[in-house]
């Protein structure tokens, strides 16, 4: 019922910028809270960033201060700006969106900071 599109990701230079997108289809949107999550090969899937309904933020220590994520309900849009960025960065980043027992993930879009 639902689908989400990442977009944005891309190949950038330490201390570079990128803003991801996920575009949300469906009309729950407004009622959902949103996370990006990213993985890289052998390593377990972490959450980056997440904003809820309504419109409290959390960030896993390793992107504080660096990355700030927001949301758009008009457009059932997420957004995750990221800057500063690092080569630990680097991971195919996706974005989630959950609320009671539901939950929709999006099928990722690759973040890749190298000099």
């Amino acid at each position: 019922q639902v689908q989400l599109v990442e977009s944005g990701g891309g190949l950038v230079q330490p201390g570079g910028s990128l803003r991801l997108s996920c575009a949300a289809s469906g009309s729950i949107f407004s009622a959902s809270h949103m996370d990006w999550y990213r993985q890289v090969p052998g390593k377990q899937r972490e959450l980056v960033a997440q904003i809820t309904s309504g419109g409290s933020t959390y960030y896993t220590n390793s992107v504080k201060g660096r990355f700030i994520i927001s949301r758009d309900n008009a457009k059932n849009t997420v957004y995750l700006q990221m800057n500063a960025l690092k080569p630990e960065d680097t991971a195919v980043y996706y974005c989630r969106q959950w609320t009671s027992g539901l939950e929709y993930w999006g099928q990722g879009t690759q973040v890749t900071v190298v000099s």
